[in-house]
């Protein structure tokens, strides 16, 4: 297994410290392989697609404009 080193902001640390217990590394590892997984299939997705490079840019937009709406409220 290879090494990587990861930054992170010394507040996120601070909240990381606290437990201790947990097992960081392989947090990480498990986010990376569920973000590979889904790059995977958004490749799939995306070779299929008769959508243009700038119509996904602007369904992105939207989406984004969409959920940061919800959550704000």
């Amino acid at each position: 297994m290879v090494s990587i080193t990861l930054s992170v902001p010394a507040e996120l640390k601070k909240e990381m410290d606290a437990f201790n217990d947990i097992n960081w590394s392989a947090v990480a590892r498990e986010a990376i392989t569920r973000k590979i997984i889904m790059l995977k299939k958004f490749r799939e997705f995306a070779r299929e697609s008769e959508l243009t490079e700038e119509d996904t840019l602007v369904l992105g937009r939207k989406v984004s404009i969409a959920v940061a709406k919800r959550h704000k409220g």
